[in-house]
């Protein structure tokens, strides 16, 4: 997409025939039964996560292990690379846009608006760049597959999702296609608006509970299951592995690492970064921030793939002692950049925002990037403010099929507002089922190999290989 404004001749109605006419071109360099392969497996899984845990925390890396180790999905969920490495081998229609680059079916949920109304919508976006976009369908599917079966939906049923995902994708990128630009831009997909489109009673039920657990999950219920008041200060409750204060007793950092080496406490050591994350604020959200307190920050280990990156938690209160609380996260390299090339940001914090603010329908007004103290990028949201994700062991073959166009309409959306593609992309997809049905197949095989990678990680860390340790083991040597 290029700067400033589109000529006319870009607008008319035989430039919009065009475009979605070189959409069914493409199918020519690349035809659509072609997506179907799962690329260059010929590669040991193990050796690409030791490569993708380079730089983290050295003591948490077996946590991230020892989580990935829970199932299958669990697995896939943590080893975005090695899907990435597979793709890169893949025919690509040539379409390339702005993806999400981890987009898998845990990485969609229920999360307020700036104006508190609640949407569905991709939540994750530590992976986001410029990519080809059938790689985002292709995780989305490949989750659907693996995560299925986890489930016991069964090879059929795992199917079944995929379809119903791949052709939700399809028919509203085809609806998308045919939309206004600002219509397009203010496009969200409601709480109330799925609530009206469902016609299954138990989805609409599961709707509505969610609707109000999101109610429940902002700052005010969040600050006392955190944190500790002491007088008129805040301060956030160890409790190892999962949170903990980085020079405190319980810490799991190393006495060598170089957030341990900074000199001052830690409102002096953040300073500067908050300042710097500030001016990547609009002004008006600036001001807003400015009125809140910083009381505390501790390391909090979220997640599954991002385990021993170092994020933290930010306890801020207002003048009354309402809670504000940030997660300020490391930006790692995009596995999406690694395998496909160089992103156009120099930041991977900023390269975090920007896909983010461009891929959602509407965005945290506290997201934001800055440098840390050692130079490390970081970028800054809200932690868990009206946060919710699916339930998915819960889930019937009829809610989860229901949840599986639901992902492929949130990305479909996410895709046509992000790249102004959308009639490239549906010329390319077509009307009929060819491409859904190519698109199971993908992921049902790729599913069996994510299957076979997981028994090699299991064996690596039965081995020796690997070092994994749960929770609970990790947790147990603070109780001891």
């Amino acid at each position: 997409m290029g700067e400033g404004f589109a000529s006319d001749s870009g607008q008319s109605t035989s430039k919009w025939q065009e475009r979605r006419a070189s959409g069914r071109a493409a199918r020519q360099r690349t035809p659509r039964g072609t997506q179907e392969a799962v690329g260059d497996v010929d590669r040991d899984p193990i050796e690409l996560l030791r490569i993708n845990s380079m730089g983290r925390v050295p003591a948490l890396i077996p946590l991230r292990y020892g989580r990935m180790l829970a199932s299958p999905f669990a697995f896939f969920r943590g080893s975005a690379i090695v899907q990435a490495h597979d793709l890169a081998s893949t025919p690509s229609s040539g379409l390339t846009v702005q993806i999400c680059g981890d987009c898998h079916l845990s990485n969609f949920g229920g999360f307020a608006t700036p104006e508190r109304a609640l949407v569905f919508d991709l939540n994750d976006f530590d992976e986001t760049a410029q990519g080809p976009w059938e790689w985002d369908v292709k995780r989305l599917v490949a989750s659907m597959a693996v995560a299925g079966r986890h489930l016991g939906h069964g090879r059929a049923g795992s199917e079944a999702l995929c379809f119903e995902a791949a052709q939700s994708y399809q028919q509203h990128m085809r609806e998308y296609a045919e939309m206004g630009v600002l219509d397009l831009w203010y496009e969200r997909i409601t709480f109330d608006r799925m609530y009206d489109d469902v016609q299954n009673e138990d989805v609409k039920r599961r709707i509505k509970r969610g609707s109000e657990r999101a109610s429940r999950r902002t700052h005010e219920k969040l600050l006392p299951k955190l944190a500790d008041r002491s007088g008129d200060a805040w301060r956030i409750r160890d409790a190892p592995p999962a949170i903990f204060h980085i020079r405190g007793a319980s810490t799991l950092v190393d006495e060598d690492d170089e957030w341990m080496k900074l000199e001052g406490d830690s409102h002096t050591i953040l300073t500067p970064l908050i300042r710097d994350y500030v001016s990547t604020l609009t002004s008006e959200r600036a001001a807003l921030l400015s009125q809140f307190a910083l009381q505390d920050i501790a390391f909090k280990v979220v997640g599954v793939g991002s385990v021993g990156t170092r994020c933290f938690v930010l306890l801020l209160t207002d003048h009354l002692g309402k809670a504000l609380f940030l997660q300020l996260k490391e930006a790692s390299t995009s596995v999406v950049a690694r395998y496909v090339g160089a992103t156009k940001h120099t930041h991977d914090g900023h390269r975090i925002v920007h896909g983010q603010r461009l891929m959602q329908a509407a965005s945290d007004p506290f997201l934001g990037w800055a440098s840390g103290p050692v130079g490390r990028p970081l970028y800054v949201r809200q932690l868990r403010d009206m946060k919710i994700s699916a339930d998915l062991e819960t889930f019937s073959g009829e809610a989860f099929r229901g949840y599986a166009s639901l992902c492929g309409w949130a990305l479909a959306r996410a895709h046509a507002k992000a790249s102004g593609c959308a009639l490239e992309i549906s010329g390319y997809l077509g009307s009929g089922d060819r491409m859904a049905e190519v698109l199971v197949r993908y992921a049902s095989s790729y599913a069996d190999q994510v299957e076979k990678d997981y028994d090699a990680f299991r064996l690596a860390c039965r081995s020796g290989r690997l070092m994994a340790r749960t929770d609970a083991d990790m947790a147990a040597d603070f109780a001891a």
